[in-house]
This record gives C-alpha cells, sequence and structure tokens, in this order.
C-alpha cells in the first residue's frame, strides 16, 4: 500500500507504510529578503545601549569569584538597598500572586506629599528610563527635534532616533551645559529638550539661576525634562519642582535606583502638571511597575538613616578619589553625585587593565570620550583598592 504526502514544492509523493522518506526540495524560489526591509528604517540608526559591564560576566571570563569583583561601573549604591525596603519586599513576596496596583495608589500618594503635590502630578515607570518612552510616545512624531546637550545620557539620543526624531547635540565647554546654546538650538520643530541635573557621566551641575533663566525662555509649546536621577546626592539641590506648581510644561525624572540602593526592582517617577501627566498615563501599558518594586519603593521612601549614610559614604569616598586623582595628576571633572569622570589616556585600555585586576569601570567611548573612564564611589575600602589599581593601571601605560 503507497500513500500521498506533498513535498515543499506541492508536487505530490509516494511514501510507502512504514518507511518516511522525505524529498526536499530547496527553496530557491523564495526571495529572501533582509529582516531590515520590514523593520522601521529609524532603528538602523540605533547603537544598542551597553550598561555597565556585569559582576557575573566579568567572572566568568577571567575565573574570578564573584564576591572578589568591585564593580564601580553603574553607579549604585555601595552601602546596597534600603533594610526598609528588604524587610518589606520579604513580606510582600506572599501576595506575588497578584496583579499590583496598576497605578501605584499607595507610592504615588507618598511620593506626591513628600513632594509637596498632587497624586496627580506622579507617574511610576519602570525605571525612570520608561517615562523617557512615554514622553517619546506621547509628543515624538518623525521629523520632530529633540534638544540636549553633548556628552548627556545617551538614552535621550537613544529613544528620539527611535520615533524618527532628530536630535541636536549642543556642544558642552569644559563639559558644562550650555543652556543659552541650547535655547538657540530650539527650532519650529522642538518639542522635547532634556536637561539632565547633575548630567551622567560629566558629573556637571546646573545652578538655580541659570535653571531659572533658561525655563523664563522656554517657548510654552516646547517640553523640558529635568533628569534628577542624582538629585538626593547634593547638598543644596536646585528646586525645579517650582515650576510644575505654576503649572509650566516642565517634567522632572526621579529614581529609586541610586540613592534608595533599588536599581535591580527598575522603579523611577516623574512629576509634572496634572495635564501632563494625563497625557503619560495614555502612554503606559498596564501593570508597568511590578508589586515588589512599588512595596520596596514605598518603604525606602521613608528610610531616611539609609539615604543618610549613603550620602555620607559617598561624600566622603568622593573627597577622597578627588584627592588622589589630583595627587596622581590625572584630569578629572569634580564629581556632585555618586561619580566621578577622570581622563586616562585610553580609556578601553585602562578599563581592561582594571577589569583583570577584578575592578570594572566604565569606559566613555560611546560618549564620543574615548581618553576617559568613568568612576563609580564606592565603599572606603573600595576606593582604596580602586586607587591602587589605578595606578598600577596608569603606570603600565
Amino acid at each position: 500500500m503507497e500513500r500521498s504526502c506533498y513535498n515543499l514544492n506541492g508536487v505530490i509523493q509516494p511514501l510507502e507504510i512504514g518507511i518516511c522518506h522525505y524529498s526536499v526540495t530547496p527553496l530557491l524560489h523564495y526571495s529572501m529578503i533582509s529582516i531590515w526591509e520590514l523593520a522601521n528604517p529609524q532603528l538602523r540608526e540605533i547603537t544598542v545601549y551597553q550598561p555597565g559591564k556585569p559582576i557575573e560576566e566579568t567572572a566568568r571570563e577571567l575565573g574570578l569569584d564573584p564576591g572578589a569583583i568591585i564593580k564601580l561601573a553603574s553607579n549604585e549604591n555601595p552601602l546596597g538597598p534600603s533594610p526598609m525596603a528588604m524587610e518589606a519586599m520579604r513580606e510582600a513576596l506572599e501576595r506575588g500572586h497578584l496583579y499590583p496596583d496598576g497605578g501605584g495608589f499607595c507610592l504615588c500618594n507618598a511620593v506626591a506629599a513628600k513632594l509637596g503635590l498632587g497624586p496627580e502630578n506622579v507617574i511610576l515607570g519602570n525605571g525612570s528610563n520608561e517615562v523617557l518612552e512615554f514622553l517619546g510616545h506621547a509628543f515624538l512624531n518623525p521629523g520632530d527635534d529633540v534638544v540636549t546637550s553633548q556628552y548627556a545620557f545617551v538614552v535621550y539620543k537613544l529613544i528620539a532616533i527611535s520615533f524618527g526624531a532628530r536630535t541636536i547635540e549642543v556642544p558642552s565647554p569644559d563639559y558644562e551645559q550650555d543652556l543659552d546654546g541650547m535655547l538657540a538650538a530650539i527650532t519650529p520643530k522642538t518639542r522635547l529638550i532634556f536637561v539632565p541635573n547633575p548630567n551622567n557621566p560629566t558629573g556637571a551641575l546646573l545652578s538655580q539661576r541659570a535653571i531659572d533663566d533658561f525655563v523664563s525662555r522656554i517657548p510654552e509649546n516646547v517640553i523640558v525634562v529635568f533628569d534628577e536621577a542624582y538629585f538626593e546626592f547634593l547638598d543644596d539641590p536646585p528646586d525645579t519642582l517650582q515650576f510644575v506648581r505654576e503649572g509650566r510644561n516642565i517634567v522632572v525624572l526621579r529614581t529609586f535606583s541610586k540613592i534608595h540602593g533599588l536599581a535591580g526592582l527598575r522603579i523611577g517617577y516623574a512629576v509634572g502638571p496634572a495635564d501632563l501627566v494625563q497625557v503619560l498615563h495614555k502612554t503606559r501599558q498596564p501593570f508597568n511597575v511590578n508589586s515588589i518594586a512599588q512595596v520596596g519603593a514605598l518603604a525606602a521612601l521613608e528610610d531616611g538613616e539609609h539615604l543618610r549614610d549613603t550620602k555620607r559614604v559617598v561624600d566622603e569616598g568622593r573627597a577622597y578619589l578627588h584627592e588622589q586623582f589630583a595627587k596622581m595628576k590625572i584630569p578629572f571633572v569634580p564629581g556632585t553625585a555618586n561619580f566621578v569622570m577622570v581622563r586616562v589616556g585610553d580609556g578601553h585600555a585602562v578599563f581592561e587593565k582594571l577589569l583583570r585586576q577584578g575592578i570594572i569601570v566604565r569606559p566613555l567611548k560611546g560618549y564620543n570620550l574615548p581618553e576617559w573612564v568613568r568612576i563609580s564611589v564606592g565603599t572606603m575600602e573600595e576606593n582604596n583598592k580602586l586607587v591602587a589599581a589605578l595606578k598600577k593601571a596608569m603606570g603600565g601605560q
């Protein structure tokens, strides 16, 4: 007995029972096209964001104990998460089978009360980076312009490209943001201006006077985004929330990733005028912030002791690093947050040399700063090891 089947060209072939014979004709008649012909064209221009090298990957590559590796690459909290947050999250795990509060009612109310705003002024994000995506969805169309500073956080440009917008990068003399230059760069197509303060990776800080003057001259149809991820590390931080209270088209981004030590949970927030925040909510996916992160952030917000301890350790460590770099006669940009940008000659070579000593820093070639690395402030023990390793690395150049 025989039965028939079809091969891939639709031609009938006999099959003997009990024996499986396959006659496969090569699919030469199909036209093979690149997937990039199907993808959105602006994605060709995007270079995938490269975060700081993970400890686990470094341990595998070098055959080291992960516990012996010092990571000073991603501006994380050297003391770890808030203890109050850890306790709250352990309890919350028992409710992990339930969906989170989609709007983050409790956390939004707590943030609003802390800042003297209303909950309608607050939106949560899966990290403050997700809020950047909300802004893109809400306000950017192909052909629009985004203005930011040279050496500003690279994700601003990636967001602009992904929505088909053009990024105008204003030169940064002496690695400082030029607000007058940013005002002059505004075009009729400008929709968003990104102002990180302090800036990552340079660490430069804008003054209150400069910000006040800048905002007073912004056209009302342009939205300014102040990215304040490192706000809590500042001794005398500028007040940008005043512009939100005035109802201006100002968005302020903050995060629980840095001083609160919850980077792995990916939770941040933005504040802005209620009508603007309402627009952003239209772009937000349901349940975008998980319940464990919400509970942890809520507890961390109240953990003043952990915040003060972290700031003290960072202040002392940053001063020590400044002192040591000056003694080594290595140029650096004085930091104001929990990192310092240092000019080491060949940034990637020094990164590799430090890596072989079990210390991870951040090379800055991706920011067009190939001679520089960014070094996060660690514990004093970590800072001491970094300085010793850097002396060794620099001596071998």
